[in-house]
């Protein structure tokens, strides 16, 4: 099966020594384009593109003009190891053995407003783009356009390698409606993680973030291959509630 997870705004620059082997992103081409679109914008601009405040904003234009490939451990960083959000403070992947990594280098893909789509090893450099942003480009107003056929092309091609047809969704629904899916030749399992709170379970965003993450670093771990085996996640707290679940959304509460 293949994991598809969110980026993070958050990202962890300090150099941390990579574990096993690093490559490089499937889409360096398109991403260099995106980079040359953005180094166009003034500051006021981008700060409008991206909305964010003037800190961030100065931050991420000095970031796209120092965008300097070619990517090496010397000036990037392996992408699970950069991002730093609740789901990646979930997965743990600075914790990971090289087997672990080697096997969710097959198994897992980030999804990327700038480099479209990363497997964990995947050197990048620090950047801020949501894949949701209204930037202006040759496939239309927004990025969904641009990344759409290129994505899915390659998650299509990724099952095939894996010879499955499962994609477990981990994502957000902002980054996975980045996907055009052909739901007759490929099965997509919907996890989702409930909170116990005033007599009722409920989403709590926070929370569910980093449950995404450890349910990631679950699968990848104990090398989960069938949906049965995803309803033994049993990390912090959670279970899994059949009476909630359906085919083909697993809900796991706490």
């Amino acid at each position: 099966m293949l994991l598809i997870l969110s980026p993070a705004k958050i990202q962890n620059i300090k150099a941390t020594p990579i574990i096993g082997d690093f490559t490089l992103p499937v889409f360096m081409k398109e991403a260099r384009q995106l980079v040359k679109e953005m180094q166009q914008l003034s500051l006021a601009e981008l700060k409008n593109l991206l909305d964010v405040n003037t800190q961030i904003s100065e931050l991420n234009h000095n970031r796209f003009f120092n965008w300097n490939p070619p990517f090496t451990p010397e000036n990037a960083k392996q992408a699970a190891l950069m991002f730093d959000g609740e789901v990646f403070r979930g997965l743990q992947a600075q914790s990971f053995s090289i087997a672990d990594m080697q096997y969710a280098q097959h198994h897992l893909y980030i999804l990327s407003g700038l480099y479209g789509a990363l497997r964990p090893c995947d050197l990048i450099q620090p950047y801020r783009l949501e894949i949701s942003s209204a930037l202006q480009n040759k496939a239309g107003k927004d990025l969904y356009p641009f990344w759409r056929p290129k994505i899915s092309k390659l998650i299509a091609s990724s099952l095939r390698e894996i010879d499955s047809n499962i994609i477990v969704n981990l994502a957000s629904s902002e980054y996975f409606k980045a996907l055009d899916i052909n739901t007759k030749k490929v099965r997509v399992i919907d996890v989702e993680f409930l909170e116990y709170k005033n007599d009722n379970f409920k989403p709590i965003v926070i929370y569910i973030k980093k449950a995404r993450g450890l349910m990631a670093r679950f699968l990848i771990q104990n090398r989960i291959n069938t949906v049965e085996e995803i309803k033994g996640f049993n990390v912090a707290g959670y279970w899994f509630s059949p009476q909630q679940s359906t085919e083909n959304k697993l809900v796991f509460i706490r």
